[in-house]
């Protein structure tokens, strides 16, 4: 087994620098400052795109992350570039907040608040705090978990309300994605606000925050991970009443180990049980998704049961990390052999070995799921890059800072 996980670090890291690579070389735009907005099929660039400020937050701390890795390359310099753009250009100075997208030249286009971009933008740059020690960086992180409790924290039923109008005043339309339900609460807002407060934590130990932390943990521990199935809910009204049309077999194995991670952040011993318990549970329960091939499906819609047959990128990376962790925990080879296999579909189906970085996703049948994005809105070097470092770290290799 030792050859094993060392192969599988090896391969890794191999692959980590491919990634960043590929984003270094395409996806810098050098006429307009940041990066390009979107990157298309064949590599086909389109300058002129929007650019959105999950890609942007996500480019910062990819770069920041694998800088901090080992301080060996000049990654710095990516992170530099995403900084300084998310600071000039995404920020709302009137009214707080970033906004969703700007156009090609930095100028704002869509300007709601959606908490999801404001608790990526505070992921980045904590981690940027944490790979140049940058004041402002810091500053801006607070700033951030200030204006989200501000606006967005739920003090009379908990968790976190989705989206608001660029004046924080209320939206009729609070979804991240056409294909979302219009619920004021989703599990996917709240992973992600967990996420970025988590690493908030580790460079500023604030009594609130970590308030807030346990909360978070606890709101998935109450109402997000169905006590008898063990998958997500996905929406849920102001009142955690839930909307549950969906099974997302990515997010569940995200969460597995994420929710973990949080409470170990904070130290909190009973709730390192209950989320290592629930980390088992909710891999047990991603694994019903899994193909025969080692890849991960990409959801399940409930009503009526109708199995969505692609393999998304994002799944497959959370996939490697989520079961290798869930093995970690249990000792039972099964979890390290669904970590193992679902790296094996992905060099084998999803890595782009003519051009770099991982193809969006495949069909059933394995053919490549037309007019998706290598870079955009949504793809970016964030899900696969993680996983690149986080299974290093795991198998012994030099760990992050």
């Amino acid at each position: 087994m030792k050859k094993e996980l060392s192969l599988f670090r090896k391969e890794l890291e191999l692959e980590l620098e491919h990634i960043l690579a590929y984003w270094t070389r395409h996806a810098v735009d050098e006429v307009n400052g940041g990066f390009i907005g979107r990157i298309g099929a064949g590599d086909k660039l389109h300058p002129k795109a929007p650019k959105g400020a999950v890609l942007n937050s996500r480019i910062l701390w990819t770069f920041s992350a694998a800088y901090n890795h080992n301080f060996l390359n000049d990654y710095y310099k990516t992170a530099d570039r995403a900084f300084v753009y998310l600071v000039h250009h995404f920020f709302d100075n009137e009214n707080g907040g970033v906004y969703w997208t700007v156009d090609y030249k930095g100028r704002p286009l869509d300007t709601k608040k959606q908490i999801y971009a404001l608790a990526f933008a505070l992921y980045g740059l904590t981690e940027y705090y944490r790979c140049r020690e940058s004041a402002l960086a810091k500053e801006l992180a607070v700033h951030l978990f200030t204006t989200i409790e501000q606006h967005s924290y739920d003090p009379a039923k908990g968790g976190y309300i989705d989206a608001f109008a660029r004046d924080w005043q209320p939206l009729e339309d609070l979804r991240l994605s056409a294909k979302d339900a219009n619920e004021k609460k989703t599990m996917n807002t709240h992973l992600h606000v967990l996420e970025a407060y988590s690493n908030l934590y580790r460079i500023w130990p604030d009594e609130k925050l970590k308030q807030r932390i346990t909360g978070l943990i606890n709101n998935f521990l109450q109402h997000i991970i169905d006590p008898v199935s063990h998958h997500l809910i996905l929406f849920f009204d102001e009142n955690w009443r839930a909307n549950n049309t969906v099974v997302s077999y990515g997010h569940d194995i995200e969460a597995a180990w994420l929710l973990q991670e949080a409470a170990e952040t904070i130290g909190d011993p009973v709730l390192i049980r209950k989320t290592k318990d629930n980390a088992l549970l909710l891999a047990r329960a991603a694994s019903e998704g899994l193909d025969t091939d080692g890849g991960l499906w990409y959801e399940l819609e409930l009503k009526p049961r109708h199995l969505i047959k692609e393999k998304h990128w994002w799944p497959q990376a959370e996939a490697i990390v989520g079961f290798f962790n869930a093995w970690q925990l249990s000792g039972e080879r099964q979890y390290l052999d669904y970590a193992l296999d679902a790296w094996s579909f992905v060099r084998e189906y999803l890595l782009d070995k003519a051009n770099g970085e991982w193809l969006w996703g495949v069909k059933g049948d394995h053919s490549v799921m037309p007019g998706q994005d290598k870079a955009g809105i949504w793809k970016c070097p964030y899900h696969n890059s993680r996983a690149c470092l986080e299974i290093i770290r795991r198998t012994g290799g030099q760990p992050v800072k």
